[in-house]
């Protein structure tokens, strides 16, 4: 792996791409941009863009796990994510459908931490209700 490159990770994403079950409309079909087109087309069956990112990502996290440096990572590269974006984008269009990135919601996140932390410390401070009394010091 420390000979890996990240134009190496492209040409594996791209023989990748071969085997792929997602009918992507070509600009020229008559079914592009449309979310569930009403009959079949010869449209080549690509990756879907999913697939991608969640294999590059289990591929970045091994690189790491097994010792590789992350400024050395290929699959952490800037081409490779401006690959997938590509190939999201591309996707997103053939289909019809915009990609959304998912908000997370940090605030409801906050308020269950902060209900958390606060069942927490009324248990331990009455009396003989923790499970974990403190010790005195001797």
């Amino acid at each position: 792996m420390s000979q890996c490159t990240p134009n190496n990770v492209l040409d594996f994403l791209r023989y990748l791409d071969q085997f792929g079950k997602t009918k992507v409309h070509i600009q020229g079909c008559v079914f592009f941009g449309q979310p569930e087109p009403p009959g079949p087309c010869t449209c080549p069956l690509r990756q879907a863009w999913g697939s991608l990112d969640a294999l590059i990502g289990r591929l970045r996290a091994a690189y790491e796990e097994n010792g590789g440096p992350p400024e050395t990572n290929p699959f952490a590269s800037g081409v490779i994510r401006m690959y997938l974006r590509e190939v999201r984008d591309t996707q997103a269009k053939a289909r019809g459908v915009p990609y959304k990135k998912k908000k997370k919601k940090r605030s409801q996140l906050k308020a269950a931490a902060a209900a958390a932390v606060l069942v927490a410390s009324s248990s331990n401070t009455s009396a003989g209700s923790s499970r974990f009394p403190m010790q005195s010091p001797s």
